[in-house]
């Protein structure tokens, strides 16, 4: 671990933060990995002061990301941090990468005034889930919904 260092992403790393989401998405139920459209979610996040991509990097190697994004709770009267991607390449899980790239993405949104940080993961992915429970992270009794606009109108997809 002493050898692998953190930042934030720069545009010369999409085409590996693509190759870790696409790892991702193989084991996420609810999304398909569609390269252009995460091409421009990681633009758009890079472009964004309320939101942060950091990498791990290994010897001029990107072997880990994370994203967060500031957003206003009106729980907390402030700012939290959602924190969306969290994918270390296979090769280099289970030593201490994914939890420092979360430690990292944390003293960013601490700086940016949040006082939480929050995340979705997939309720299948037992491997994510025990990473979670291993670094401190508490269930709520919240669930996830979502509803998606049809491409070309203002109604809802009922699909």
């Amino acid at each position: 671990m002493k050898t692998v260092t953190f930042r934030q992403a720069v545009r010369s790393d999409i085409s590996s933060l693509l190759q870790l989401l696409h790892q991702l998405f193989t084991i996420e139920e609810d999304f398909t990995f569609d390269p252009d459209r995460q091409k421009m979610g990681l633009e758009l996040l890079m472009d964004s002061p309320e939101a942060a991509i950091i990498v791990a990097e290994k010897d001029a190697e990107v072997i880990g990301m994370v994203t967060g994004q500031k957003v206003i709770s009106t729980a907390e009267g402030g700012p939290a941090l959602l924190i969306e991607d969290v994918v270390v390449a296979g090769p280099w899980q289970r030593i201490g990468i994914g939890s420092a790239l979360i430690r990292e993405i944390g003293f960013w949104g601490k700086q940016q005034g949040a006082s939480r940080m929050q995340l979705l993961a997939d309720r299948n992915n037992e491997p994510a889930l025990c990473f979670y429970r291993e670094n401190y992270w508490k269930k709520t009794a919240l669930i996830c919904l979502r509803k998606e606009y049809t491409a070309d109108t203002h109604e809802y997809n009922t699909d």
